[in-house]
């Protein structure tokens, strides 16, 4: 009697919990995950980020919510993050729905980040997996930087020595993948990788044919990568090559051309075989015609070469020579021949703009240094320069003329040549005892400023220190 009591409680025990269990669902709520089609990576950027996480599902209420989450870089989901929310509406007979997603713009790339659905009642799915590998890593990546990029100058050739070596570089330009530091790179030898270069920079001792690619994991793109590189070897000569960034011949935006030297250690650049001393580096600006040449230290090794450049800009001469002697009361005239279209003159007297002076045409009347500035505005924007000086009649070293006279042939005090230069020192002094003048390396073009006469001709004191003593005396200007 005992037993079939005992039966009897356990029966309705059994049936009262099977009865629990199917009306309020425990363990019962299940999220299946479908597999991601025809991905096995997720690679966004700029370009591209969206992506559909399709799961189904049973036994949840109306109004629940289920989040995309994604794993960290190690694909733990211990420090997860949600990438997309969707509520389920009120609508308990579905049991599907499909979440669009997009990756984080702060992601940091990995191959094996995960991806699974968690519901606001704390149910959660197995990972996701794609439809090509079965796999349930996936790797993630965000391109920052979508583009091609330049190396070594944007230059196709380079050149080392027996034993030398040279650095290929990421240029750093507007458009440069160097904006974004936190980049990798896989660097590559006639089209096979070089294992451990990740840098910005790559060491080259060997002849090959070079180029860089962002690394993006499987994500990476050979659409974002470098220019090629042939690095060849050299002994001497004729290895060198100089490019013009503006083509050759080539027309002046007002700054110049570039031009660009094969990679090597160190550079001498000439022109017209004249050495440019403040010409050291790979790149230099040329804004005039000629014969450059520069040479190139390969380390261990040294090569040339040159390139005849060419301007579209515009060909001008003049007809005075560089210095001449002026007599006292005469002139001379000084005439621009020019092909340039539509040219504008402009003429200075000791750096003075001399005012009216804008034709090609002019009279030396004074003493002086000039200089005449031919610009052509239209088509090649491009200008000239000619510097010229018209001295006085020679005489005694030691004469310093103590009168000035503003209406003759030249209306400024002119000392002997020997007192300009770098070594000596002009100072005028005015009556009142003001400093109107304090120079070194004078060039006689003083007075520049009206003179205020009043009623008598003003005077002036000079003082002049060389290195042969001190000299002074006075001045006065008259009309």
């Amino acid at each position: 009697m005992i037993q079939k009591t005992t039966l009897s409680l356990f029966r309705v025990i059994l049936f009262f919990s099977i009865f629990f269990i199917t009306k309020t669902g425990i363990n019962a709520q299940t999220i299946v995950p479908q597999p991601l089609d025809g991905l096995d990576q997720l690679c966004a950027g700029t370009s591209f980020n969206e992506f559909n996480a399709t799961f189904s599902y049973v036994d949840f209420p109306a109004g629940t919510t289920f989040d995309v989450e994604l794993s960290d870089n190690l694909g733990s989901f211990t420090g997860t993050t949600t990438i997309a929310t969707k509520i389920q509406v009120n609508d308990v007979s579905a049991t599907k729905q499909t979440i669009r997603f997009a990756l984080p713009t702060t992601l940091k790339g990995s191959e094996i980040y995960g991806i699974r659905i968690k519901s606001s009642t704390g149910t959660v799915s197995a990972r996701f997996r794609n439809s090509i590998t079965n796999a349930t890593n996936f790797p993630a990546y965000y391109k920052v930087y979508e583009t091609s990029f330049s190396v070594n100058g944007k230059s196709g050739n380079s050149t080392i020595c027996a034993g030398g070596n040279i650095t290929i570089s990421i240029d750093d330009d507007e458009s440069s993948p160097l904006k974004f530091p936190n980049l990798k790179y896989r660097w590559y030898k006639d089209n096979v990788l070089i294992a451990g270069q990740s840098g910005t920079t790559l060491n080259v001792n060997a002849v090959g044919e070079y180029y860089a690619l962002v690394d993006y994991g499987a994500c990476s793109d050979i659409n974002i990568s470098s220019n090629r590189v042939n690095v060849i070897s050299s002994s001497s000569g004729s290895a060198v090559v100089i490019s013009s960034s503006l083509g050759n011949p080539f027309c002046s935006n007002g700054t110049g051309t570039v031009l660009t030297a094969t990679q090597g250690n160190t550079y001498k650049w000439y022109k017209d075989n004249n050495l440019i001393t403040t010409a050291t580096t790979r790149s230099i600006t040329a804004s005039e015609s000629g014969i450059y040449k520069v040479e190139v230290d390969f380390g261990g090794c040294n090569a040339a070469g040159s390139i005849d450049l060419k301007s579209n800009g515009f060909n001008a001469s003049i007809d005075v020579a560089d210095q001449f002697e002026l007599p006292e009361g005469e002139t001379v005239s000084a005439s621009i021949t020019t092909d340039a279209a539509t040219p504008t003159f402009e003429w200075y007297l000791n750096n003075n703009l001399i005012t009216g002076a804008t034709t090609g045409n002019y009279v030396v009347a004074a003493v002086g240094t000039y200089k005449v500035k031919i610009s052509q505005a239209s088509g090649c924007v491009a200008s000239k320069e000619f510097t010229f000086k018209a001295t006085g009649p020679k005489g005694p070293a030691s004469v310093i003329p103590n009168i000035i006279k503003l209406s003759g042939s030249n209306p400024y005090w002119n000392i002997p040549d020997e007192y300009k230069n770098a070594s000596t020192k002009v100072m005028i002094i005015s009556a009142n005892g003001d400093m109107v003048l304090d120079v070194v390396d004078y060039q006689g073009d003083w007075p520049q400023t009206a003179i205020d006469f009043k009623n008598v001709n003003p005077v002036y004191y000079y003082v002049i220190q060389s290195d042969t003593g001190e000299k002074k005396g006075s001045i006065t200007v008259i009309k």
